[in-house]
């Protein structure tokens, strides 16, 4: 038996047993021990994936019925909601977008537009991956940029030397991994912990404005790109390959590859507008506050406006590709259910997992309780709280799913904020963004084990690169977070 699998299966359970027999944290509410142990017994299999994540997910719908936490019904309730429609509806664009390799044609457009010296090509690049992580996946983005970029490193080893190459090489296979890391906060659907703010946040804050798509997209969209900047510039300063050795791309490079795509099919096109106008429909649904001037959203011109979310509408334009037939598959639709189960169903279970500890946590009394033990670290700068908050997420996510982490971080988040009185927005909102900001390791996300796996880059190289960005990107968000935050959200 692994020291993991004795941790996890033998010194842990004895543990949580002990606790639940022998310790009471709240003598007057025994659910606040209860739901303790269930949340430490998910942590650390969640940390060390005893189990896959999805089924550690499913224990809240096992033991908080049977330790009294909450009945049945209304725990499995927890495991489907908007947000999980929001993602179910996004994600099925992005399948459809891979489908017809629509994504392959935007990012070679990128490429075209951008040039082919160093800093351009780099910066093509990351800005192909950025756009793209904003929509879809940030692991179908890096596995889709890959073999791109690999065509371009071995074009460079016939003219360049193997030192100037392999260096350079390192640069864009990370810019690549950290450009979709960085273009996944700038939308609630770019990466999981954003939507996994949303839901919790309503969970325990149901009467304070929604987090909505254009409100996050103003917030987070310049955070991202003022990110992405800094990384590009410190990749090709660290990265770029010596003037003497360097010789110059065929320009027409990126233009070969998407003339070989041919014309754009009939498929790609109409994928194409469903994505645009889901985007559209995305950022001027809800009314846009800006300071005292207010831009009403089309929901308005609804009876119930406040009926439709975010999910509506994804779903909406989801099922319009299942009905669109297709030209190039006769008798088949531009989006058919087996390409539809492709859906990352484990992603949607750690997303339940998630909502019901969070859910949990509230109705137990356990985030109170956190918040009332932790209430003294309120009495420092709010500046000094968020940078704690954003360093210890950041380096927390490198060796844990990033999802996982923010379902468990968040509630304890908003309890102190609710004992404190201090809004949860300043804690809650830079623990989610720096849940993406894991550059150091393979295993901290997908697109850095991608990258990795090409054999290109050592564990080092990454590490090293990693640590300083790791360290930049909290210092960011914190600044972002405490000014810009402030006038976006009213913080």
């Amino acid at each position: 038996m692994k020291i993991k699998q004795i941790f996890s299966f033998i010194i842990t359970p004895i543990i949580v047993l002990y606790i639940l027999f022998n310790v009471q944290l709240d003598p007057s509410n025994p659910k606040v021990t209860h739901t303790f142990c269930v949340a430490l017994l998910m942590a650390v299999w969640w940390i060390t994936e005893a189990l896959p994540l999805a089924v550690t997910s499913l224990l809240p719908v096992a033991l908080f019925p049977l330790l009294g936490i909450m009945d049945g019904k209304t725990v499995s309730a927890t495991y489907f909601n908007d947000v999980i429609f929001l993602f179910m509806g996004g994600f099925l664009v992005a399948l459809a977008m891979e489908r017809w390799n629509l994504h392959k044609r935007i990012a070679l457009r990128i490429l075209c537009m951008t040039g082919v010296s160093p800093a351009l090509i780099l910066l093509g690049f990351m800005l192909a991956s950025f756009m793209l992580s904003m929509w879809i996946s940030n692991t179908a983005t890096a596995m889709m940029m890959i073999p791109i970029v690999m065509s371009i490193i071995k074009q460079l080893e016939e003219f360049m030397s193997q030192k100037s190459t392999s260096k350079f090489s390192i640069g864009l296979l990370l810019g690549i991994a950290y450009s979709a890391s960085v273009g996944g906060i700038a939308t609630l659907v770019g990466t999981p912990p954003n939507l996994s703010l949303v839901r919790i946040f309503h969970i325990y804050f149901p009467n304070m404005p929604e987090i909505s798509f254009s409100s996050w997209l103003i917030f987070a969209l310049p955070l991202a790109l003022i990110l992405f900047i800094i990384i590009w510039l410190f990749l090709y300063l660290l990265y770029k390959p010596k003037t003497e050795d360097w010789t110059p791309i065929d320009k027409d490079t990126f233009h070969k590859h998407l003339y070989a795509m041919g014309k754009p099919k009939y498929e790609e096109k109409w994928v194409f507008v469903v994505f645009v106008l889901l985007a559209l429909l995305w950022i001027s649904r809800a009314d846009l506050a800006l300071g005292s001037v207010v831009i009403k959203g089309w929901s308005s011109l609804f009876p119930n406006s406040n009926y439709i979310n975010d999910g509506t509408v994804a779903v909406f334009m989801a099922l319009i590709l299942f009905i669109i037939p297709s030209k190039q598959e006769r008798g088949k639709r531009i989006m058919d259910w087996e390409v539809a189960n492709r859906l990352p169903w484990s992603i949607l279970l750690l997303f339940g997992g998630g909502f019901a500890l969070a859910t949990g946590f509230k109705e137990s009394g356990l985030s109170l309780w956190f918040g009332q033990h932790l209430e003294s670290l309120t009495t420092i700068h709010p500046i000094l709280i968020i940078l704690s908050i954003s360093l210890v997420m950041t380096f927390l996510t490198e060796l844990t799913s990033n999802t996982a982490v923010t379902e468990m971080v968040l509630p304890i988040l908003a309890g102190i904020a609710i004992t404190s009185n201090i809004n949860p927005m300043l804690l809650m909102v830079p623990a989610t963004l720096s849940a993406s900001m894991a550059f150091m390791l393979p295993v901290a996300t997908p697109p850095n084990a991608i990258i990795f796996g090409t054999g290109r880059i050592t564990v080092w190289q990454m590490a090293r690169t990693g640590f300083i960005l790791n360290l930049i990107g909290a210092v960011i968000i914190t600044l972002m977070t405490y000014y810009w935050g402030g006038f976006v959200f009213n913080i």
